[in-house]
């Protein structure tokens, strides 16, 4: 499994919100010049985490992005489902229940399942805060 540019982008992004919009709207080239990424990928970018539901968009002149939610309140998993789909290491397991006629004679699909289990639980268990840094420290 390899996360795309899109993927790695949205979460910088999202740190970004979760640091610098705590009461304001953060227009898109704040964020651009911040964190290196052109305004025309982003545009890509946010609408996807806008339906998610994860950003909201303001428009007008303090117009721009800020967090639907606290930053404890999303995972890496989920920013990265919402901008990259399955994040399973093969097509095979992303079924539930599993779709594949081979399914019940693969002697490889346990370890592909536990190895997407890893991920899920790993992801699923960071979240935007603890990628920011607590505030009290």
């Amino acid at each position: 499994m390899k996360i795309s540019t899109k993927g790695r982008y949205a979460l910088r992004i999202m740190i970004d919100l979760a640091l610098y919009s705590r009461e304001n709207c953060i227009p898109l080239k704040d964020i651009s010049e911040r964190q290196g990424i052109t305004i025309k990928y982003m545009e890509q970018i946010m609408p996807l985490l806008t339906r998610a539901g994860y950003v909201k968009s303001f428009r007008g002149n303090n117009g721009g992005y800020k967090l639907a939610y606290e930053p404890k309140d999303y995972t890496v998993g989920q920013i990265l489902r919402a901008t990259e789909g399955s994040l399973s290491p093969i097509t095979c397991i992303e079924d539930m229940p599993n779709q594949c006629t081979r399914y019940k004679e693969c002697r490889t699909v346990q370890f592909w399942e536990g190895l997407r289990d890893v991920i899920h639980e790993y992801t699923d268990s960071v979240t935007l805060q603890d990628m920011i840094g607590s505030v009290e420290e």
